[in-house]
């Protein structure tokens, strides 16, 4: 799965844009009973000193660069001057596009203290919980993710085969999403979502903040060659990923 596309008009070069707003950085599930991020103040912007990040991802034994590169065929379908992939499916051998943001949070409270023992739960439509199990599997730590009924087995065997126990939790993800909220206040959990909300938002920058990696990655590139591009095309999702990438590149 490519997670991101970039591309230059070749009638003219455009600003870079994305389509998230960083102060919409907060979960389906809150969207009726809470109100969005409004107040500058309370809004949690990840580091942006990649070294750092990178230092801390090192810990992960799978954890190399993703590959950027040309793709002449959309490029001819889309009449652009040039389009650029950044792909993620081999990042950390997860085949998710979001491998990098939950195992660098854990990385990052593993590198706090021992997380042997400790369990991280989230709720998930698989790619999250994915990263959540890699990251917990590797620090020696317990994970628990809850799925809706709707997510396909395949991604509960995925995640089975990566230590985490999973529980099937309501029809919707919302409803996953409150199970999750509910397992970490019952049983002591460390919540790790990758969405925010007014009040919750240091896990999710730290999922953020491992996603800064990305942009990193493709900067350098492009610095090599000395060519940029005008637009960044990538999956929203919850927005973590966008906020990530759209932060850096601003």
């Amino acid at each position: 799965m490519t997670i991101l596309a970039n591309c230059a008009t070749k009638q003219r070069r455009m600003l870079c844009f994305t389509g998230f707003s960083l102060t919409n950085n907060y979960h389906n599930i809150h969207r009726k009973s809470l109100a969005p991020i409004t107040d500058a103040g309370e809004l949690s912007f990840p580091s942006n000193d990649i070294g750092a990040v990178r230092k801390l991802l090192a810990l992960c034994p799978a954890h190399e660069a993703t590959p950027l590169f040309q793709h002449q065929e959309l490029e001819n379908l889309s009449e652009v001057q040039s389009v650029w992939i950044k792909d993620e499916r081999d990042r950390m051998g997860l085949g998710s596009f979001k491998a990098l943001g939950a195992a660098y949070a854990i990385a990052k409270a593993a590198a706090a203290g021992p997380v042997e023992g400790v369990t991280f739960v989230t709720a998930s439509a698989g790619n999250h919980g994915m990263a959540v199990a890699a990251g917990a599997r590797i620090f020696g730590a317990q994970c628990r993710i809850h799925l809706a009924d709707t997510v396909p087995e395949a991604f509960a065997v995925r995640l089975r085969a990566k230590g985490a126990s999973v529980v099937r939790s309501g029809d919707t993800y919302e409803a996953s999403v409150a199970a999750a909220v509910q397992d970490a206040a019952e049983t002591g959990a460390i919540h790790l979502a990758d969405g925010s909300w007014p009040g919750y938002t240091e896990p999710p920058r730290l999922v953020m903040e491992g996603y800064t990696v990305i942009a990193a990655e493709m900067r350098a590139e492009f610095a090599a060659q000395d060519t940029w591009p005008s637009h960044v095309c990538l999956q929203a999702g919850v927005g973590g990923l966008a906020a990530a990438i759209a932060y850096m590149i601003r």
